[in-house]
């Protein structure tokens, strides 16, 4: 049966860019529909499929699966062959537990500094709560990295879960030009050099609509 995911305006929407990015990074094939978020039908669009009226929502044949990391661990289910999550255990614990951490957490600075990929580099100060949220996470991938990483430039090595659900996170410290050391810097680059990230920001160059609530120059809008 084939997927089908429903995501937001590549532009602006993070969590929609999570499982896009991993069913590109890993080679499988899906449908792809663009809802916009500013449309005045989107949640009588995605609420026919979804009671959350939220993106990204993956269509699996009668399955509808919403959140991005459920998306992610049906996908790992859906495809076993797929290294979706590390192989060793104790690594794949760690990934798991990171990725969980994301989705539910350091929300003072995914409000500050919200994904816009069109937006140009330019600084922008943290409160104390976003950049203690910043050190949180650079504390996290400086651990994976050490402890897990030497297979190659992502989290864990190779591209994984875990790094579907940072990347985000990733856009936001280049657009910004946030303080991080030479080892977080690396993973932002690794990330920005991804092909699948390379292919979702070109679309998300194109597009049109403003979000203002995601421009925090509003209302100036900034495009590279």
């Amino acid at each position: 049966m084939a997927l089908k995911l429903l995501i937001g305006n590549k532009n602006y929407s993070s969590w929609s860019l999570r499982p896009w990015l991993l069913l590109k990074a890993f080679g499988i094939p899906f449908a792809e529909e663009v809802v916009l978020l500013g449309d005045p039908d989107f949640k009588a669009r995605i609420g026919v499929h979804s009671p959350a009226k939220r993106v990204p929502l993956l269509l699996d044949g009668e399955a509808a699966v919403w959140e991005s990391l459920a998306i992610i661990e049906h996908v790992a289910e859906r495809f076993p062959d797929k290294a979706i999550w590390p192989a060793e255990p104790v690594a794949r614990a760690h990934a798991r537990s990171i990725a969980t951490e994301m989705h539910g957490g350091f929300g003072a600075l995914r409000s500050a500094v919200p994904m816009n990929l069109w937006r140009p580099v330019e600084s922008l100060a943290l409160s104390d709560k976003a950049a203690a949220d910043l050190a949180g996470i650079a504390s996290r991938w400086r651990t994976a990295r050490e402890r897990f990483g030497a297979g190659g430039d992502f989290l864990f090595g190779a591209f994984s879960g875990a790094d579907a659900m940072y990347a985000p996170v990733a856009t936001r410290i280049r657009t910004y030009d946030l303080p991080v050391d030479a080892v977080v810097g690396a993973y932002v680059e690794a990330i920005h050099a991804h092909p699948a990230f390379v292919e979702w920001k070109a679309a998300a160059l194109k597009e049109e609509q403003l979000l203002p609530e995601d421009e925090v120059d509003w209302p100036v809008v900034k495009r590279v």
